[in-house]
């Protein structure tokens, strides 16, 4: 099966899989066929957050895993960092998230890091004649072509998403699009959006509101297309089924 790891935004982009490779022997040798490849990676996603500085919520377990895999699913299902709006909406509502999750969760990015071609073309040709976005902070725009010059070459290099507070959990993510320095096209969009708009100038005033809403909508997203009871399986190896 071609799986969702090899897919077009998580080619060399989802990263630290060796991490959870050795969370999960460990928990053999511990409780063999016991706990899911599913919950490890929610468990990790709420510790790496936490030891980051940022909120700590309840995790539900009891997840199996999937017997199938779908890169196909994925390449069309995630949303881009260039898609407008409208289309990451109908992404997040078709799998029972609402715009409230779209902005609470687009807050993730206020750590990791993005290859420069997911925004290259905010820098050098936004309007396809060779002029950057408008919308983007001047200093930023400067400091990214450093970082991604106008080359092939440049593709693959790496540009924080929250060049602020680079490993620190926290809400300037949203100060960044009140201040147009929303790297990808996808994050400064919310800022198109007056609903949308309105909930980014809230919650970068309000730190402890977005993280209390971040852990909310994150346990939604965990939720989603869970297997549970004798469906699926516990994978023995996260990288194959059994």
């Amino acid at each position: 099966m071609k799986g969702e790891k090899n897919s077009f935004p998580n080619r060399n982009s989802a990263r630290g899989f060796e991490v959870i490779d050795a969370i999960k022997a460990n928990v053999e040798k511990a409780c063999p066929s016991t706990v899911s490849c599913a919950d490890i990676l929610t468990l990790a996603a709420r510790e790496a957050v936490y030891l980051s500085a940022g909120p700590y919520w309840p995790v539900l377990l009891g997840r199996r895993d999937g017997l199938t895999a779908s890169e196909n699913a994925a390449n069309t299902q995630l949303p881009s960092p260039v898609e407008p709006l409208a289309n990451i909406t109908a992404k997040f509502t078709s799998k029972g998230l609402d715009i409230k999750d779209i902005v609470v969760l687009s807050g993730g990015h206020t750590i990791g890091f993005a290859q420069c071609f997911t925004f290259k073309q905010r820098l050098f040709n936004f309007d396809g004649a060779g002029n950057p976005d408008p919308n983007l902070d001047a200093t930023l725009l400067s400091n990214l072509r450093s970082t991604c010059p106008n080359q092939g070459g440049s593709d693959s290099n790496l540009a924080p998403l929250d060049a602020v507070s680079v490993y620190k959990f926290d809400n300037v993510y949203y100060k960044n699009l009140v201040n147009s320095s929303g790297l990808l096209q996808s994050d400064q969009v919310l800022m198109t959006d007056n609903t949308t708009a309105g909930m980014v100038s809230y919650y970068s005033n309000f730190p402890y509101l977005f993280s209390r809403d971040f852990g909310i909508s994150m346990v939604k997203m965990g939720n989603i297309g869970i297997l549970t009871g004798k469906d699926g399986q516990i994978r023995k190896n996260c990288r194959v089924v059994n």
